[in-house]
């Protein structure tokens, strides 16, 4: 079978471009507004701790460990370490499209046509052979090699690839944010695990402090100096005590769990250093100036990514209002008879095709496509907008909040030493009989709230300033 095919492929492609391009809707082209103040304070300084490696910026060698198993075994990161692949290979997909697809192909059939028919005559009256005519019953044996490609005359393959290429990029950003995130998780989880242990110890310090003034209120009652309901006050608060204990050991067994999870491990003792926990020292602040944020936050890289592979996007979009160039070939050996199949040139076949198409009426679907694919730019640029925004404003949020954590911190150090003092007076004149067991009562629990508070206040500092290292977008370099 011989076959050649192009039928004014070019011509009929200008004349569907002249058609087509008529109405082709233009690109809503917006610049996003990516401008940021200049400083965050009065501080003009550029020295940002987010170039710093976050094995430098942590001092803390269990926490260190910690992070590095987690940052191995943790399936929320290997789940976004798949989407990257699943990007890689799209990449491949759309690179594919731009090239031939060229395929190898055979076949045997058999067709028998009636006799009176135009093809049924024609074989009756067909001799290959001198004496033999061509069989009723026709076998058909075939082997060929085939390739169709789509001529990337607008751009639109490799624009789909460029955006392929975006979103890749873009789902390594999006790793690079899980990273700062889950070394922000394990050292929070970490730093409330130190403030429990901190918090258990002072419970139990002041459970036995109770005792004491439990076993002199009983004295007391035996001297006929105090009563019963002395007693019975000092001994429930006693058991709160307790009760606040086991609170308190659960609490340690479930922030063990969760730093468990995030390792991907099942639950086991977390290694750390247990006391002295009120003089850990949270890392000096250098926020650098605002900027920076745009080279070092993977979330705003990732928007900034997304918007354009958005923008491309609207590019394939926009091309498929314009026709299209198929080219179709094909090469290979056909015949009925296996002893036929190698003679050449009579056994041979190929073909050659091109083909235009193009829409020219009912263009609703397109024009459907690509208002989305333009609405989607829009809320890609919005949303990169909003990253920016967002990330400015956790910076500033973090830093007020530091500042106001060191003045609370000095405050309630005052207030614990106060109270120290206030215990030792307390339980004196208690023994004296100067006050009563109810001001005794008042003064341990007082210093108990606030020997607490003061842990929790430490750990919001230490808390605050890994937060400030990831909004600044330190932890994944």
């Amino acid at each position: 079978m011989y076959k050649f095919k192009l039928q004014g492929s070019m011509l009929a492609l200008s004349a569907a471009i002249a058609v087509a391009g008529c109405k082709v809707p233009s690109v809503a082209v917006q610049t996003p507004n990516t401008a940021v103040p200049e400083i965050y304070s009065a501080s003009k300084d550029s020295t940002n701790i987010a170039a710093m490696p976050w094995r430098s910026f942590f001092k803390d060698q269990n926490l260190i460990n910690l992070i590095d198993t987690a940052l191995k075994n943790n399936q929320e990161l290997k789940i976004t370490m798949q989407e990257i692949e699943i990007s890689r290979n799209e990449i491949k997909i759309k690179k594919g499209e731009l090239l031939p697809t060229v395929g190898l192909g055979g076949g045997i059939g058999v067709e028998k046509v009636g006799r009176y028919t135009s093809q049924g005559a024609g074989d009756a009256g067909t001799e290959i052979t001198p004496g033999k005519a061509v069989p009723d019953a026709l076998m058909d044996y075939n082997l060929s090699a085939y390739a169709h490609w789509e001529v990337d005359i607008w751009k639109k393959l490799r624009s789909a690839k460029k955006a392929a290429v975006s979103r890749y990029l873009s789902s390594v950003e999006g790793k690079n944010f899980a990273l700062t995130n889950l070394i922000a998780e394990v050292a929070d989880a970490y730093y409330e695990l130190l403030a429990l242990d901190s918090q258990l110890e002072i419970v139990k310090q002041n459970i036995e402090l109770q005792k004491n003034a439990l076993s002199i209120v009983k004295v007391q009652k035996e001297a006929a100096r105090a009563t019963e309901l002395g007693v019975q006050k000092f001994e429930a608060e006693v058991l709160a005590s307790r009760n606040l204990e086991f609170d308190l050991l659960q609490r340690t067994k479930e922030t063990e769990n969760r730093i468990n999870f995030l390792l991907g491990q099942y639950p086991q003792e977390i290694k750390r250093e247990r006391g002295n926990f009120l003089g850990l020292l949270p890392a000096a602040v250098q926020a650098g100036v605002p900027s920076q944020l745009l080279a070092n936050r993977p979330d705003i890289k990732q928007a900034e990514l997304e918007l354009a592979a958005a923008k491309l996007d609207v590019k394939v979009a926009r091309a498929a209002f314009y026709p299209s160039l198929d080219i179709s070939a094909a090469v290979g050996l056909q015949a009925f008879k296996p002893s036929y199949f190698l003679k050449f040139p009579e056994s041979v076949l190929y073909s050659l095709a091109g083909d235009v198409a193009g829409p020219l009426i009912n263009r609703n679907a397109i024009k459907a496509e690509f208002n989305t694919a333009n609405a989607r730019q829009l809320q890609a640029m919005y949303n990169y907008e909003r990253s920016i925004l967002n990330a400015y404003l956790e910076v500033s949020n973090q830093l007020s909040k530091i500042g106001n954590l060191e003045k609370s911190y000095e405050l309630k150090s005052q207030q614990v030493g106060a109270l120290n003092k206030s215990i030792l007076v307390s339980n004196d004149l208690f023994k004296s009989a100067r006050v009563n067991y109810f001001e005794v009562l008042m003064t341990q629990r007082d210093a108990l709230e606030s020997k607490l508070e003061l842990i929790e206040t430490k750990k919001e500092q230490l808390n605050a300033v890994v937060h400030f290292y990831r909004d600044l977008g330190g932890g994944w370099k």
